[in-house]
């Protein structure tokens, strides 16, 4: 499993022997003793040699079945990996299909950031996989840059709602459980699949207008006057932010509250999971909403190739929050920008925001120094040309994979003048460097 495409940050998630053009996912989920059972159904191709064995990264489960092209695949299972042996190798460039059935009781992957992925709720379940908890669920080949689409079927109790990113297809109810089959046509990264489970209230945000993104929030009952307000101005902020960044990259746009307390929001494709926290019915977090809101183009849209470049993501979410104050009339960006850079120059500087290495990529002062970096591109080009290049990097890396090399070539072609020693000292260097101002008028 050598090569360059092997993730640094987690070399042991992942497989770039191939790649994962669609998934298919049936699973049936029984909330009271927490048993889920699935089939997941994978479209593959081979990468440009011919594959003996490949591997998809997978919790603990019982496996009743692995199927290569409909044939029974040797396969064996610990550590996180599903390595599988096809009864005869994949062609070099050859599409293929792997099937595989497996059961148990879903629980979080551990990691020094706690558990990440499928977590059981007091009433309900609810997935949030940055970065690696994706295999708590479905087996996958779990890095950033292999997106693919989504067809889940979710089988649950009928009192409870299934909530995932995507268009709902059908929902059918026999008996006494409900089937909900979801379509991500749009190529999406295993941590980006997001589902929660819950007694949940639909609060409809824009349903149907011309031209208008379908927005909607799925809500615990006792919560649903106190979303109206903190989210009701989600949709005007989605009207500025396709302004800014381009087009919505989605088919529509859900907000789920969890009925519990959550450290922080998490974002998922076309998905934002927030938590009963997050909900005070005066816009105390709408900061919030803004950060997973812009995710959607940055971080979901356009992917990261690995998790070096994860700055491209929070910066661009983290500068989100200041334009959207900024628009408000709340708080100007340079005023964000002052007081980012006072909580940053109290600090360590030893942060390369470029590749800040695996212990600090959720670190505080990435995201500061993200949003910082975006800044001082602004003060650099000038209002016009760096409207011009956000919209253009947003809309012309739409549902691709990118790294920090790619942003600095696309920001070059925006101004003459040379931005490299921009980028040594807010990517590469640890110093922080002077406030960027912008020039009035």
């Amino acid at each position: 499993m050598g090569g360059k495409q092997v993730d640094p940050y987690f070399p042991n998630n992942g497989d770039p022997r191939y790649r994962v053009h669609r998934y298919e996912l049936t699973l049936d989920y029984r909330p009271g003793p927490n048993r889920l059972a699935g089939s997941a159904r994978l479209n593959a191709l081979a990468g440009p040699e011919a594959l003996r064995e490949f591997a998809l990264d997978l919790a603990e489960f019982r496996i009743g079945r692995v199927l290569v092209d409909g044939k029974a695949a040797h396969y064996a299972h610990r550590g996180g990996k599903l390595r599988i042996r096809p009864a005869r190798p994949v062609a070099a460039g050859g599409a293929f299909t792997v099937e595989v059935h497996y059961s148990g009781n879903p629980k979080p992957v551990r990691s020094q950031w706690g558990g990440l992925g499928w977590e059981e709720l007091t009433d309900g379940a609810l997935v949030a996989s940055q970065p690696v908890g994706a295999p708590s669920w479905f087996p996958c080949n779990d890095r950033p840059a292999d997106k693919a689409s989504y067809l889940i079927s979710v089988t649950t109790p009928s009192p409870y709602a299934v909530v995932t990113g995507g268009r709902l297809l059908t929902r059918t109810t026999k008996a006494s459980s409900t089937t909900w089959v979801y379509e991500q046509a749009a190529p999406t990264s295993s941590y980006l699949v997001g589902i929660a489970i819950g007694s949940f209230e639909r609060v409809l945000l824009v349903d149907a207008e011309p031209g208008a993104v379908p927005q909607a929030g799925y809500v615990p009952l006792g919560q649903v006057s106190r979303f109206a307000a903190d989210f009701g101005r989600q949709p005007q902020m989605m009207r500025f932010f396709t302004e800014l960044f381009g087009p919505y990259p989605f088919d529509e746009y859900v907000v789920v509250v969890a009925d519990e307390e959550l450290d922080v929001p998490v974002e998922a494709q076309g998905m934002a999971c927030f938590g009963t926290n997050h909900v005070d019915g005066v816009r105390g977090c709408e900061r919030l909403v803004a950060h997973e809101l812009a995710h959607q183009w940055f971080g979901n849209s356009v992917t990261v190739a690995d998790w070096r470049h994860i700055w491209l993501n929070e910066g661009f979410a983290k500068y989100a929050e200041w334009l959207w104050a900024e628009h408000t009339g709340t708080r100007s960006a340079q005023a964000h920008a002052a007081e980012a850079h006072r909580l940053l120059t109290a600090l360590p500087q030893d942060l390369c925001l470029a590749d800040p290495g695996r212990a600090l990529m959720f670190d505080d002062r990435l995201y500061e120094r993200g949003g910082l970096t975006v800044h001082a591109l602004r003060a650099a080009l000038g209002e016009d040309a760096f409207h011009r290049m956000l919209r253009d990097w947003a809309s012309g890396r739409r549902h691709g994979v990118v790294t920090t090399a790619d942003f600095m070539a696309h920001v070059q072609r925006y101004t003459a003048e040379p931005v490299v020693a921009l980028f040594d000292a807010w990517l590469f260097g640890g110093a922080l460097p002077p406030l960027p101002v912008l020039v009035a008028g």
